[in-house]
Parts: structure tokens; C-alpha cells; sequence
């Protein structure tokens, strides 16, 4: 399960605390009925990467109902996660319904994203691996 609402709003609220790559986030997150809730906006890191985020929260249930995380890089697409089903496409089957869209391809190049889940958040993963790719660079 994901921590009560509140205690998620303060981790949102704490990443550039946290995360020294981190330059600006526009993160905001409200409830949006009696049991859901949204979280979105825009991280800004350093050397040009910026990535939008989208959750819908299930407050009832403390999980992500659905999501939306897309990285670019001075304006180009890097990589995006959904959970669009894709139940034909066999090699996503070990992390259903995560994945990642990746280049080359980016549309149609999906790998698996065991990484991420409906229970726990997602964002400090994401956010550490952005810090990876930073690294090398």
C-alpha cells in the first residue's frame, strides 16, 4: 500500500530536498472526489532533462490506479512508463502491466518495468534512476 495521502504529499513535497539533481518541480497533488486523488506536474533536473508525472491515486484503496511518467531531454522524448495492457505482447508478461517505451522506436519499443507497481511510489524510482543516467553522462 501506498503511505496516507498526507505522508505522500510530504514526500512529493520534500524531493528537491532530497535529490541534489533535482533544479525545480512543479509537483502538486489534490484530492479530486471523495476517494481519488491526482498527483502531476514537471520535475526540472540539471543538463536539460524534465520529467512530467501523472498519477491517480485510489485513496480508498492506497494505490495508483493509473499513470503517466515521460522523461525528455532538451525536448526530445527519452522514455515514457504506462500501464496500457498490451496482453498479445509476450515479453511485458513478467512486469504486466508496467512497461517502458524507449528509443529506438520509442512508440513501439516496450521492455518490461518490474521496477514500478500500483502499491508503492514510483517516483523516488524514477528519480533515481535519472540521477543514474546523469552520472554517466
Amino acid at each position: 500500500m501506498l503511505p496516507s495521502f498526507e505522508e505522500y504529499c510530504r514526500l512529493i513535497a520534500c524531493l528537491p530536498d532530497q535529490y541534489a539533481s533535482i533544479q525545480s518541480s512543479t509537483l502538486t497533488a489534490y484530492t479530486i472526489g471523495p476517494i481519488s486523488a491526482e498527483i502531476e506536474g514537471k520535475v526540472i533536473f540539471k543538463a536539460g532533462y524534465a520529467l512530467d508525472i501523472w498519477e491517480l491515486i485510489d485513496l480508498a484503496n492506497a494505490t495508483i490506479r493509473s499513470y503517466s511518467y515521460e522523461l525528455d531531454h532538451n525536448g526530445e522524448r527519452v522514455w515514457w512508463y504506462d500501464p496500457i495492457e498490451h496482453p498479445r505482447d509476450i515479453s511485458l508478461q513478467s512486469s504486466y502491466p508496467h512497461h517502458k517505451h524507449i528509443q529506438p522506436d520509442i512508440k513501439q519499443h516496450r521492455i518490461p518495468a518490474p521496477e514500478l507497481s500500483f502499491t508503492r511510489p514510483n517516483i523516488p524510482i524514477l528519480i533515481e534512476s535519472i540521477e543514474q543516467l546523469l552520472k554517466s553522462k
